[in-house]
């Protein structure tokens, strides 16, 4: 149960009530009530703004309307207290007997704790990676990988039917250049000596095996043709075997997704040149000539008429260029289709994670897409910003067996997997992200990963003591939920609790916000809660989760427990990292 959801509907009744006595106008819009957590947890554990947002619709002082809410919401058998703050925010305090119930429930709901029914929410598409596929993937890559891969399992998780999908963009200028680089490495697998590499070409050694598997399939066939008759073909068989590896890639990185849109096929289905006739139809299609760019020099400008879509129609800052002087479409134009394709597949919510160099493309994407369908779609870009790798503060050395950059594979084998993960998402996607080696080895507090799983680890070894000290105790989820919780009395047990309590309002509000970094914050700061309980026993004998000379009071800390380490492991896996039972130096 989302426990402040829950209280927003509490109060809404008591709105309505009011408002059939006649102490408010009928008809109030409620929809920016709202109940969250106070900022200062000394203020109590939820405060509405109810009378704030309503005053003005009712024509009403905040304070008035404050004053006869607070009451009703006082008389709940929940609230212990309901205070007036400020101008007129309500600040409620609730029983501990409430917060008892709620660890209960949630020892009971196990992993399922704070999903919602799977699609009740809007399907989603979320596209992420999406890297040309002219080599493997690098570490700028993994972020968005990582980022996208957990977005879409926290809104599985939040109820909608999300598909994850990778658009392979293998009709550009970039996949020729692929091929010719795969033609001079099969060459070479032939026998020939090709010196170095030509500038412009793709000098990474893992073309080398490319190469050779072509060698091996076509023999000397293309060695000395025309590159009009092998690029083609050449040009295939290289973007299959980068997709292969690409795949690996993410595979290795716990990464699955479940459609690969090729751009060569929808521009070979028509798709572009149905949305080019698409928009004339509507009239958003004319000749004109663009201003120069901003920065440009009058000198390095040709002013040339040109094909221009009317995005400023839709929110953009200047119309785009549509089609080039070649009369070839644009990358513009290819994503417009794509973008109107998922939409046509049933998608109206769209999720784009691209990477640091694309943000000045967003707002041309948004205009198009709102032009295509009506605003019928809603198109959320997220970017994602550089990874700089370090090594105790320096830049790091690794070895770059792509020839030019640092291979997401080289990142996990430093590190792993479970590491790669959780640090992604440690801060927010439109920030920068500093990876340190070392640091993420570390057994510390500054260390996130290990912080987390050292919580999860210790409320196992916890178990494993009360096993040891009570012979035959029976420690099920049932025996847990059912133990008498009214021993948890002190304010740290309170607070892990409510913070316990907060799981399904943190994913709801991540999974609406689209912001994955908010699960490795929630849990950083879970664990923070149970390593200080832990802290304060040292001190306190009376408040160690084991004691052994009570064994109620015993089974109503493991159930604190139980839920912590339930909530732990459900967040890792959201986020794909697996939580672990024993850390070892």
């Amino acid at each position: 149960m989302n426990v402040f959801r829950s209280f927003k509907d509490i109060i809404e009744a008591e709105l309505a009530a009011l408002a059939d006595s006649g102490t408010l106008p009928a008809g109030l819009d409620t929809a920016a009530v709202t109940a969250e957590p106070p900022r200062d947890a000394a203020h109590g554990d939820i405060s509405t703004n109810a009378a704030m947002v309503l005053a003005r619709q009712a024509g009403m002082k905040p304070r008035d309307i404050a004053e006869a809410l607070a009451p009703r919401l006082a008389a709940h058998a929940d609230v212990d207290g309901a205070e007036i703050a400020g101008p007129g925010f309500i600040n409620l305090r609730l029983s501990d007997d409430f917060w008892h119930g709620q660890l209960a429930s949630v020892i009971r709901a196990g992993s399922a704790f704070g999903q919602a029914p799977a699609n009740t929410g809007a399907p989603v598409n979320v596209e992420y990676v999406s890297a040309n596929p002219t080599g493997p993937l690098h570490v700028g890559h993994a972020r968005g990988a990582v980022f996208g891969d957990v977005l879409a399992s926290l809104l599985a998780r939040a109820g909608h039917a999300v598909t994850r999908e990778y658009y392979v963009n293998d009709a550009g200028a970039q996949v020729d250049v692929l091929a010719r680089s795969v033609w001079l490495r099969y060459r070479e697998a032939l026998g020939e000596e090709i010196g170095a590499i030509p500038e412009g070409l793709y000098p990474g050694d893992y073309l080398k095996a490319v190469g050779s598997a072509l060698a091996e399939r076509d023999g000397d066939r293309w060695r000395d043709g025309d590159e009009a008759d092998w690029l083609p073909e050449i040009r295939a068989f290289a973007i299959d075997a980068m997709m292969v590896l690409i795949r690996d890639d993410l595979a290795v990185l716990g990464i699955e997704q479940d459609v690969f849109s090729s751009e060569r096929d929808l521009v070979a289905a028509g798709a572009v040149d149905a949305v080019m006739k698409m928009l004339e139809h509507r009239g958003l299609l004319y000749t004109g000539v663009l201003d120069p760019p901003k920065g440009k020099k009058p000198d390095d400008w040709e002013e040339r008429p040109q094909l221009l879509f009317r995005a400023t129609g839709f929110g953009d800052d200047v119309d785009r260029p549509i089609q080039k002087s070649d009369g070839s479409w644009t990358y513009f134009a290819t994503d417009l289709a794509y973008h109107l394709d998922k939409f046509q597949r049933g998608f109206p919510t769209l999720i784009d994670v691209w990477g640091a160099d694309h943000g000045g493309y967003v707002k041309r994407v948004a205009a198009g897409v709102k032009a295509l369908t009506d605003g019928q779609a809603t198109l959320d870009v997220k970017i994602c910003q550089l990874v700089r790798l370090l090594e105790n503060g320096e830049p790091a050395k690794m070895s770059k067996r792509a020839g030019t950059f640092v291979t997401l594979r080289d990142l996990v084998d430093a590190v792993g997997k479970d590491v790669v993960r959780f640090i992604m998402l440690t801060r927010k996607n439109d920030a920068s992200l500093d990876f340190d080696l070392v640091k993420v080895r570390e057994q510390s507090r500054d260390n996130p990963v290990f912080y987390v799983q050292y919580a999860h680890a210790r409320s196992h070894s916890v178990t494993n003591m009360a096993r040891e000290a009570f012979d035959g105790i029976d420690l099920s989820d049932d025996a847990l939920a059912g133990a008498d919780l009214t021993c948890l009395t002190d304010s740290d047990e309170l607070g892990l609790i409510k913070l316990i309590a907060a799981w399904p309002r943190t994913i709801d509000s991540a999974a609406e916000a689209h912001e994955p970094h908010r699960l490795a914050f929630y849990l950083y700061d879970l664990a923070a809660a149970f390593h200080a309980l832990w802290s304060k026993a040292r001190e306190d004998p009376g408040l160690r989760f084991v004691v052994a000379s009570d064994r109620d009071l015993t089974l109503a800390r493991l159930a604190l427990v139980r839920a912590t380490a339930g909530v732990i492991a459900t967040g890792l896996r959201i986020m794909g990292v697996e939580p672990v039972d024993e850390l070892r130096a």
